[in-house]
């Protein structure tokens, strides 16, 4: 590890429900802002439910410079335009990027869900011949971060992991294992997904759909919204950074890996914690030095209650403060980890808790001495802190971020 170079994040990019750009999207998690409304992005009449966390302001010319928008899909465009973003914000020039060593590793769970279902519509209604065929460029999941390479001019890596919800967690260790024994100069990483009819539709067919808000640690939660947007982290040397005057929101301590191997979408609570235990020891830190944690927090009352367990087996009786953004911006599958760990390093930074919005009753049988956070931001000074990214399939990733003095 000393031969390793360490690794910061210098660049955040957020397209989501509650705002788009880290300052609007921050500010509406600070407030504890609730991102849901009804569907508009396809005809959810004959559901139950109709609420998801969609993006409704996303204008991808706007942001974008170089992709034309008509030949990409809306997770592409989400991912490209929250990469461009993140560039931005680290002030770095493009193109000094585009002539490094330099790619994009990107998580999903859906890929282009919404290019497949305009594909099928077409066929169903006017048969085979007639699918539009610019359709079949814009499907393939790779298009993910294809899209961040093609707009941003980048050369090296361009990996799509799929790993459903704890995709952008993994791609993050991924590309901070590229950039920390040199391979590359700088990567961004992140993850996109967008609203589509099939997630909604499995995920009210498992019963784990909630009909109106998500409201993780409540005692009367029911379930997931689904949401939509992309987030984008730009990871280079620390080294790097300082010669430069770069803005350091954090600091890329290690990851956890791990799965389950027992239950498609049940979670396993030993296996959690053995996930938390490998992050803090490639990390190198201890339990009493985490000092908070950004839950997966679904707002199920299985993975509610199954990851509280896993973080009372590991820290025991003294649990960090732990909340959940999803109680915002619903769940934004492949983007979810991604977009805490935006929300990590601001909060860093800048010295606060994010919150757990839509709190009534804290569920008492998740135990004695849980702080979710509840309602706004609340001011601190986190040093170390956690972000849990736990996926259908049992993979579970945890990254540890920590603050440069």
């Amino acid at each position: 590890m000393s031969e390793h170079r360490r690794v910061v994040i210098t660049g955040l990019g957020a397209v989501s429900s509650i705002g788009i750009g880290v300052e609007n999207f921050i500010e509406g998690i600070r407030e504890g802002r609730n991102g849901a409304s009804k569907i508009a992005s396809f005809d959810a009449g004959n559901f139950p439910y109709t609420t998801a966390g969609e993006v409704h302001d996303f204008q991808p010319e706007a942001i974008l410079e170089r992709l034309d928008v008509e030949r990409w899909g809306r997770s592409s465009l989400f991912s490209a335009a929250a990469a461009r973003l993140a560039v931005q914000d680290a002030k770095l020039d493009p193109e000094l990027l585009s002539a490094s060593r330099a790619g994009s590793i990107m998580g999903t769970t859906a890929g282009e869900a919404q290019v497949l279902q305009a594909a099928v519509e077409q066929w169903v209604a006017d048969g085979l011949d007639q699918v539009d065929g610019r359709l079949a460029a814009m499907t393939p999941v790779s298009q993910i971060a294809n899209s961040v390479n093609h707009e941003l001019r980048l050369t090296g890596d361009a990996q799509t992991i799929p790993t459903a919800c704890s995709a952008s967690n993994m791609a993050l260790g991924y590309a901070y294992d590229l950039v920390r024994t040199g391979e590359a100069d700088f990567m961004l990483a992140g993850g996109a997904d967008a609203v589509n009819r099939a997630c909604h539709a499995g995920f009210y067919r498992l019963g784990a759909l909630a009909e109106d808000l998500s409201r993780p640690f409540d005692l009367n939660r029911s379930g997931i919204l689904t949401g939509e947007g992309g987030a984008v982290l730009l990871l280079e040397p620390l080294d790097h950074a300082v010669a430069r005057g770069a803005t350091i929101y954090a600091e890329v301590l290690g990851y956890g890996v791990n799965c389950d191997a027992r239950h498609m979408v049940n979670p396993d609570a030993p296996s959690i914690a053995e996930c938390i235990r490998i992050a803090h020891r490639y990390a190198g830190v201890k339990p009493e030095q985490i000092d908070y944690i950004c839950a997966h927090g679904t707002g199920t009352p299985t993975n509610d209650y199954t990851e509280v367990s896993a973080v009372r087996e590991v820290f025991g009786e003294r649990i960090p403060p732990i909340s959940s953004i999803k109680s915002m911006i619903g769940h934004t599958m492949g983007a979810a980890s991604a977009f805490g760990a935006i929300v990590c390093g601001k909060a860093l930074q800048d010295g606060f808790l994010p919150p757990t919005a839509n709190l009534d009753k804290l569920d008492p049988a998740l135990g004695d001495g849980l702080d979710v956070v509840p309602g706004r931001a609340r001011p601190a000074t986190p040093n170390i802190v956690q972000n849990q990214g736990l996926a259908f399939g049992g993979n579970n990733v945890v990254t540890i971020f920590g603050r440069v003095a």
